[in-house]
């Protein structure tokens, strides 16, 4: 196999009695993954499949009524259930009697087992954060149904939590695109102002809680930002100005940021209420095996969740953004 430089031996082996550990050049910040592990946003599941109970209708015999009129004895359905299947994201690390060896107390410059588990797990919330943004296909239909399923840029096709959109249009999610008319970035905050409202139970009501795009679409938006200097800055939540550092901006009430896995040309307005991940397992280390025939320590770690909607109504995306 191709080695960068010298090959993970050589790397975590002692060279010198400098001890650092080794510089991370690979994951970038799981800013999706991060907002859908608050709260109860982020809860073991049971079952199979993961489901819910929704109210979808409205009961239909309710009308105006004159003094003696009947009323239509009838029995409207207005519950029913979603349905996700659950998903694995598996991995495994090797750590051979020579690894071992040649890190071994003074000889080590860092814990290599210990880092090894660290890069496995940031490699599967890395696998997960991008699985949170699929629309399901991935892997031979493997991967979890992300962001492009259940908050599509087509909300009337589909079948997320095994209800077809096309038929019933209370699972739909909101969408609207940001093209640009004249100049670029001309409709992005009209379409950003449009799919938050459309999200919102009414106003100020079960509200968007946070929104995520492109590192291109969060640069215009940030462009898009009237310039304000600032010699006091009184919160963390005051940074849609010039003049600090951040790594997240205001839109309204809730913080924009951008994501590397996000879907070109992408803004997605979503909550924590009721765009959710369940859980079986998470990244859930097994006790090392032996094999017969090498000499190796095999650890093997899984994660078994989906990404889940009660309400797409309240999930929105802005598409096409130019």
């Amino acid at each position: 196999m191709a080695q960068v430089n010298r090959g993970q031996f050589v790397a975590s082996a002692w060279e010198d009695y400098v001890k650092q550990d080794p510089t991370d050049n690979i994951f970038p910040r799981f800013w999706l993954l991060e907002n859908l592990r608050q709260g109860k946003s982020f809860r073991k599941g049971a079952g199979d499949p993961i489901t819910g109970t929704i109210e979808y209708a409205i009961n239909s015999t309710v009308k105006p009524m004159a003094e003696l009129d009947t009323v239509d004895v009838i029995r409207v359905d207005v519950f029913d259930r979603y349905e996700f299947p659950w998903k694995f994201v598996g991995g495994v690390i090797v750590m051979s009697e020579f690894e071992k060896a040649i890190t071994d107390g003074q000889a080590g410059k860092f814990d290599l087992l210990a880092k090894k588990i660290d890069n496995l797990k940031r490699s599967q919330e890395n696998q997960v954060n991008q699985d949170l943004f699929s629309d399901g296909t991935g892997a031979s239909g493997l991967q979890a149904g992300g962001l492009q399923l259940i908050v599509s840029v087509t909300p009337t096709t589909g079948s997320p939590g095994n209800i077809n959109r096309a038929t019933f249009t209370f699972w739909r999610n909101q969408q609207t695109s940001g093209a640009k008319t004249t100049n670029a970035y001309d409709n992005l905050l009209s379409s950003m102002r449009s799919i938050y409202n459309s999200c919102s139970n009414g106003p100020g009501e079960e509200t968007p809680t946070f929104a995520v795009t492109t590192q291109t679409v969060f640069q215009g938006y940030e462009g898009l930002l009237t310039t304000n200097e600032r010699y006091v800055r009184m919160g963390q939540d005051e940074k849609g100005v010039t003049g600090f550092k951040g790594t997240q901006l205001m839109f309204k009430d809730i913080p924009v940021a951008y994501d590397a896995a996000c879907p070109s040309g992408d803004c997605f307005i979503l909550n924590n209420r009721n765009l959710f991940i369940r859980y079986l397992t998470w990244m859930k280390a097994y006790p090392a095996v032996d094999p017969a025939n090498q000499f190796i320590d095999v650890v093997k770690v899984l994660t078994m969740y989906n990404l889940c909607t009660d309400n797409p109504r309240r999930l929105g995306v802005v598409s096409s953004i130019s």
